[in-house]
């Protein structure tokens, strides 16, 4: 999950457009002792009520189910957790050498934040299950519900596509049912699934092999209690960190509602994403699709980061051969192009993007 930039899909904001607004919290500047819980700055500063608020109502839509509990008070628990797991984890300071870089950032870069740390996921998943165990809520849906359900519908249609070869874009208006049977038995594994509500919506899809992975235990309790709640017994979810992943098999589909995004939030978030990038690469079969769902990046610049991580692949693998001919990793397929648009800075975009990828 990441902050919200209200970006454009295509095309790039104009020279002299105002800064997209990110979500505030960042770590690296928060004021974590190097080596240790100094006093006075060995805990991560929160953000006041008001950037908070902006912050709750830009980046996350939450989902009719809600949360029992009020922000303030899912804050508060969050920043005690974080506070200690901060401090244990040793993340520098804004002084220290890490950001010696920060001039030379990528334009699209996003900000660290606490949502870039698994602690703070595991506090958030504990609440949700807390909260579904007394009061039966499933919790967020992170984006929404439609574009969960545009998601789902958009990758059946991708997948018929697929399997008959066009070529044309899935918003058309084109007839992409093609034969079920070819595609229904794709396996599919979703990325940082949480609630498992994303696999939910694509078994009622049809889509039968469905494995949903996430580092956080609570998650993976949660989404397991709602899939046996919902009558989805045979989705498979299991604790796995996509960027250290146990996994030991390929799958023709890979979803991706957030994940990358939380995954760039993290301080070291520049490498992890190349980190996530390369397991992706190895997860998904020759040929197989990754669909990624973003609300912190637009189309072009999720373009880009592939493309990028083809040239660093290809320059590691033929350093010894003194090749320079770049392979491409990933192609571009297609974009949702039915998300609701806005205007920001004079160019109309969408707050979200779901761009598709096939594995070379």
């Amino acid at each position: 999950m990441a902050g919200i930039r209200l970006t454009p899909d295509e095309p790039e904001l104009p020279q002299g457009t105002p800064p997209r607004p990110q979500l505030p919290l960042p770590v690296a500047g928060a004021g974590v002792a190097a080596g240790g819980g100094g006093s006075g700055s060995g805990g991560l500063e929160m953000a006041s009520d008001d950037e908070r608020s902006v912050a709750a109502d830009s980046w996350s839509v939450r989902s009719d189910y809600g949360s029992t509990l009020d922000d303030d008070q899912r804050y508060v628990d969050a920043a005690d957790v974080l506070a200690a797991a901060a401090a244990a984890a040793n993340f520098p300071s804004a002084a220290s050498d890490y950001c010696s870089d920060k001039d030379d950032q990528d334009p699209g870069e996003v900000e660290g934040s606490m949502l870039g740390l698994q602690s703070y996921w595991d506090a958030s998943y504990s609440e949700d299950l807390a909260n579904y165990q007394e009061h039966g809520h499933a919790g967020e849906i992170w984006f929404g519900a439609n574009v969960m359900d545009t998601v789902a519908i958009w990758t059946k249609k991708l997948c018929a596509n697929f399997i008959q070869g066009g070529t044309s874009s899935i918003n058309d208006n084109n007839n992409c049912e093609g034969d079920d049977k070819d595609f229904f038995n794709y396996p599919i594994l979703d990325l940082g699934t949480g609630n498992g509500l994303l696999l939910q919506a694509l078994a009622k899809q049809g889509f039968s092999d469905l494995t949903g992975t996430d580092y956080s235990e609570g998650a993976i309790e949660l989404a397991r209690n709602l899939a046996a709640r919902d009558g989805f017994t045979t989705i498979s979810f299991v604790v796995d960190d996509v960027l250290e992943t146990k996994l030991d098999r390929k799958f023709k589909i890979i979803t991706d509602k957030g994940t990358l995004d939380a995954i760039g939030l993290h301080p070291d978030g520049r490498a992890k994403r190349v980190m996530y990038w390369e397991s992706v690469s190895n997860l998904v079969e020759p040929g197989g699709i990754v669909v990624i769902t973003s609300c912190n990046h637009t189309k072009n610049e999720l373009l880009q980061e592939v493309e990028d991580f083809s040239v660093q692949k290809s320059v590691k693998e033929d350093a010894d051969r003194g090749v320079s001919d770049v392979q491409p990793v990933f192609r571009y397929l297609d974009h949702v192009q039915t998300y609701p648009t806005i205007m920001f800075g004079g160019v109309e975009g969408s707050q979200v993007c779901t761009v598709a990828f096939q594995r070379a």
